[in-house]
């Protein structure tokens, strides 16, 4: 791995978080985590914009496979990699420790930093960038309109619906081609292992996304029905 890549890492690190702690100054009354959402949604829209810019031909947005990465490639995983690291630590910090959430976070940082460390498979890791953030910004923006006080009203919800459409086409269909064509190529070992481990992470995902989505529409259901009863 190139040295102007480790420090692209390192000042990721550094920046985020000082992005954060500058939220924090201009939110003083929101909670840890509507800062950290926001700087969240900064990231997917700067990930997907990188993932897409490095696209080396768009008639192919996947070849080539199995090749070196180029240096918009890498710079793209960088990007993410210091953003990664922010954002367990900062995991680590907030009132409720998720454990899915930690173990993405350790499956990704590893992930991407195997492409980084064997400056290999670039196509396959920046289609998994913009598979994984394309639906980020929507799933930040679902809860910061709770901590604005719009919960359980029809702007929720449709912030809801179109966070679980996103993240259903990406991460259910993008994700299980981007993984197929992954395993299939004469990629490293680890980085095949990492890109099945997100894509079950991914599955787990979408399982407990489509229970809430169902809870919230039967929940609607029965408000309007008891509504109409009165």
């Amino acid at each position: 791995m190139d040295n102007s890549i480790l420090n692209l890492i390192v000042f990721g690190v550094i920046s985020w978080t000082t992005l954060f702690l500058l939220t924090r100054k201009l939110f003083p009354n929101r909670s840890f985590d509507f800062c950290n959402r926001l700087v969240s949604t900064i990231h997917a829209i700067l990930a997907v914009t990188l993932s897409l810019i490095s696209v080396q031909d768009w008639n192919c947005p996947l070849y080539p496979l199995a090749s070196r990465s180029s240096h918009k490639q890498m710079r793209a995983l960088a990007v993410t990699v210091g953003y990664l690291i922010y954002d367990f630590v900062c995991c680590l910090f907030d009132k409720q420790v998720k454990i899915d959430n930690l173990i993405h976070h350790l499956v990704s940082v590893v992930g991407l930093g195997a492409g980084l460390a064997y400056e290999w498979c670039g196509s396959e890791m920046v289609a998994a960038l913009c598979v994984t953030e394309i639906s980020s910004p929507f799933l930040h923006m679902r809860e910061i309109l709770k901590d604005l006080g719009y919960k359980d009203t029809d702007f929720n919800l449709a912030a809801d619906v179109l966070f679980a459409v996103i993240f259903s086409c990406a991460r259910m269909i993008g994700g299980p081609y981007l993984t197929y064509v992954t395993l299939s190529a004469n990629n490293p070992i680890l980085i095949k292992a990492m890109a099945l481990g997100l894509q079950l992470v991914s599955a787990f995902w979408f399982y407990k996304i489509a229970r809430m989505i169902m809870y919230k529409f039967s929940k609607r259901i029965e408000a309007k029905i008891v509504h109409s009863n009165r």
